[in-house]
């Protein structure tokens, strides 16, 4: 990302001022393991990314917020108010929630334009609306000097997209926007917030991200629906056995008490969710000990049980899996995100990247229709302020 050339377009669309020109990044993240379990309490993995969201920003005098991005035509100016209305499905909702959210813990709001630029596919489940959500928290807590934690403004970014946006998502992609380390995962328990960086050291080895160039929207998805259903067997289980989430189960305790649940469909989704659990700590023991081909083996099988229990694949991820795992270099490929469409991370040994972004994206173009996007992901840091510009 240019910044003089974002901060040309800010100029254009705002004017000159002497107020100073402040600029944030908040990067998209990706998941390697441990998917639909954060709003289960349970465990993932992900890592930052070294794409995300910019921010350019100034104070003005108007008592407006006015919003703007170089990626949708979409613009806003919102008076400074006590309270705000979520307006339809505009992206203007994720910066504004953030705020709304500030209000109702007493920060003063003061006129601001804004201007938002992203590198993030957008709908490729990459979390794009999160690291608007973070870039936007950490620009308010330092324009005004709230001083707020960044384990606070990732909570804050979650509630914002829980009650303004109105996605049931968990805290795992706000936390990995705003907590990411470079050349570090994060293992983080979703239930307590306990987290430990994890060096990412893959030798010869690299991070895939694949975009199936299916636009899916999280909010219209069946996320909400997967997550009820989640809540249903937990219903049912505490009859029994009573546990605040999914994610309490070990295995061997969830097949003792599956019979529980009334809905063959419900008692698959708990099963995903329990697995996974069990496949991420494995997955972080075999890293730590340095046994990538095990990694990459833990990561197929949670493809396969998104696939088969979680159902949340489709035709466009699965078929970029199963491609990916035919080329020899090929360590470990599953989806990332929502699924639904979006993308998948593969672990791919650097001699066969060239064969893989070929060989892969010529037979998802025979079998789909559609061209897919491929990105060698760098590991980057967490929401930040680059400076006054």
């Amino acid at each position: 990302m240019n910044i003089d050339e974002l901060k040309n377009d800010f100029l254009n669309l705002y004017g000159s001022s002497d107020m100073e020109i402040h600029a944030y990044f908040a990067p998209g993240r990706v998941n390697l393991i441990g998917e639909h379990t954060d709003y289960n309490g349970g465990y993932v993995f992900p890592c930052a990314l070294s794409f995300g969201t910019y921010l350019l920003v100034r104070k003005n005098q108007e008592k407006v917020l006015r919003f703007a991005t170089t990626n949708f035509d979409h613009r806003a100016e919102v008076p400074v108010s006590q309270s705000y209305s979520k307006e339809g499905d505009a992206w203007t909702n994720y910066p504004l929630g953030v705020i709304d959210e500030l209000q109702k813990q007493s920060m003063s709001v003061e006129g601001l334009d804004m201007l938002y630029s992203g590198d993030i596919p957008n709908g490729a489940g990459l979390s794009s609306s999160a690291s608007i959500e973070m870039v936007t928290g950490t620009a308010m807590n330092d324009l005004f000097g709230l001083q707020i934690e960044k384990m606070d403004l990732v909570k804050i970014g979650q509630k914002a997209e829980n009650n303004f946006v109105g996605v049931n998502c968990g805290i795992m992609d706000q936390f990995a926007s705003g907590m990411g380390e470079k050349d570090h995962a994060l293992f983080l328990n979703c239930e307590t917030l306990d987290y430990e960086r994890v060096p990412l050291v893959l030798k010869g080895i690299r991070i895939v991200i694949t975009n199936t160039n299916l636009r899916r929207g999280l909010a219209d998805s069946k996320y909400n629906e997967r997550r009820s259903e989640c809540d249903k067997a937990v219903e049912e289980i505490s009859k029994v056995k009573p546990v605040p989430n999914l994610s309490r189960l070990s295995l061997n305790e969830f097949k003792e008490l599956s019979e529980n649940i009334s809905s063959e469909v419900v008692r698959r989704r708990a099963h995903h969710v329990i697995s996974e659990n069990d496949r991420t700590l494995r997955a972080i023991k075999a890293l730590n000990e340095g046994d990538i081909e095990a990694f990459g083996q833990l990561m197929n099988a949670s493809h396969d049980s998104l696939r088969d229990d979680y159902e949340v694949t489709g035709k466009e991820l699965d078929t970029l899996v199963d491609e990916a795992r035919k080329i020899p270099g090929t360590i470990g490929s599953r989806m990332t995100g929502a699924g639904f469409g979006g993308c998948t991370v593969s672990l791919v040994k650097e001699d066969a990247i060239d064969e893989f972004i070929s060989v892969v994206g010529e037979n998802y173009k025979k079998k789909i229709g559609l061209t897919a996007d491929f990105y060698i992901a760098e590991v980057g840091d967490g929401a930040k302020k680059i400076g006054v510009i």
